[in-house]
């Protein structure tokens, strides 16, 4: 049978599910090749511009301080400056709107929309376990965020997260979670059933936002069914210890590399292909050496010296973890490439001065996904270029159709 008369998207959308399946010869070219993933990583404190950046832009640019720490990887990141969304501001407002670009987060009336990475999630459903994951360094605070403007609680347990996705539970844990599947399916079916007398009652105008109301009833309910058959396949085993959290907030290193180390288990196993990551800046003094103020306090360094080789050491610190991540990603082999060349990772920050709260001109670098890297793009840092250019990019590389996400004005391209 000829891959152009039989597919694995053709398939799946006759067989009326949204489900795992093997890569299978019979499928053609998709047979041949893995997913695409998505990765986000956002520090929300911003990098210190000046070890940030190289000097000059292109493809032989010269490492900066941070860029010298992943020369390992140097063929397979790009650097992009004069990024960011426009109308932010809000001193740490824009944490909560990076990967959604709602305009003025902070102001009176503010309502924030979906985020990239549910943006994405949506588009894949069920597909695995997990449509998508939200981690963060520090409590549950995310950058995640529904359709509705509602915030995901991010996961800051490693040993949960894993516990989630590699532990079989216990018959009776199995079945308690079953039972509230049912009952929320349940729920919806009540509320359902009383469409057609709130439609008879209602007026023009609410009809129109019933429809829309019913409609998320309805996907809600694709949801709940969704997730409930994933309850019957057993999780897969992983050749990995549950980790052991770490309770003191200020190893922020220790921290961060339990979660990035849970990624390649994450997207090996495909339990879900998207993952977005918090650091968050609320972990005091950082454990770090010859660090001896809080991080945040370090962030607003009004150019001090003295603060600016504390927030160096910090920032290299968190720059090693993305190092560490990225040897990680590229050791498992996976249909003749690596990890890394099926997932586009993002690095960056929602400042792009830490110092002065300025939401412009964030700090991005771009890995993986099979893309030509290897270079230093700067767009210009007076009028900068939506950074949803870049996402729009990202979900593209991912297989999914789509030209426009929240203020993009185009596709990126380098």
């Amino acid at each position: 049978m000829k891959s152009s008369s039989f597919n694995r998207r053709a398939f799946l959308r006759a067989s009326g599910i949204s489900m795992a399946i093997p890569w299978l010869e019979v499928f053609g070219e998709t047979a041949k090749s893995p997913p695409k993933r998505a990765l986000f990583i956002c520090n929300t404190l911003g990098f210190y511009s000046p070890a940030f950046y190289p000097a000059k832009p292109g493809p032989t640019y010269e490492d900066s301080d941070y860029l010298a720490l992943l020369r390992d990887h140097r063929d397979e990141l790009t650097i992009f400056s004069g990024l960011s969304h426009p109308d932010q501001g809000g001193e740490h407002q824009c944490e909560m709107t990076w990967l959604s670009a709602a305009r003025n987060p902070g102001r009176d009336g503010f309502k924030n929309s979906i985020s990239i990475d549910q943006y994405a999630a949506r588009q894949l459903g069920y597909a695995t376990r997990f449509p998508s994951l939200s981690l963060s360094s520090d409590g549950f605070m995310s950058q995640s965020y529904t359709e509705s403007g509602v915030m995901i609680p991010a996961m800051d347990r490693p040993s949960k997260v894993f516990t989630s996705l590699f532990l079989q539970g216990k018959p009776q844990e199995v079945a308690r979670e079953k039972r509230k599947l049912k009952d929320g399916r349940s729920i919806l079916d009540s509320l359902g059933d009383q469409r057609s007398r709130l439609l008879r009652k209602a007026s023009p105008g609410d009809r129109q936002r019933l429809d829309a109301y019913f409609e998320s009833v309805r996907k809600a309910e694709r949801d709940l069914a969704a997730a409930g058959a994933w309850l019957d396949r057993p999780k897969p085993n992983v050749d990995a210890a549950i980790p052991k959290d770490i309770s003191d907030k200020a190893d922020l290193v220790g921290r961060i590399e339990l979660l990035f180390q849970l990624v390649p288990l994450i997207i090996q196993n495909d339990s879900s292909r998207v993952i977005s990551i918090v650091i968050q800046n609320s972990h005091g003094i950082p454990l770090v050496n010859g660090v001896a103020s809080e991080h945040h306090n370090l962030s607003h360094h009004g150019r001090d010296p003295k603060k600016i080789e504390q927030l160096l050491k910090i920032e290299r610190a968190i720059v090693g973890c993305f190092n560490n991540l990225m040897h990680r990603m590229k050791e498992p082999e996976e249909a003749g490439a690596t990890l890394l060349d099926h997932t586009v990772t993002l690095l960056g920050s929602n400042l792009g001065n830490a110092a002065s709260h300025d939401p412009r001109n964030n700090p991005i670098v771009l890995a993986g996904g099979g893309l030509k890297h290897g270079g230093y793009v700067a767009h210009r840092d007076d009028d900068n270029t939506p950074l949803c250019n870049l996402f729009v990019r990202m979900i593209q590389e991912m297989g999914m159709e789509a030209d426009a996400f929240g203020t993009s004005s185009g596709v990126l391209g380098w």
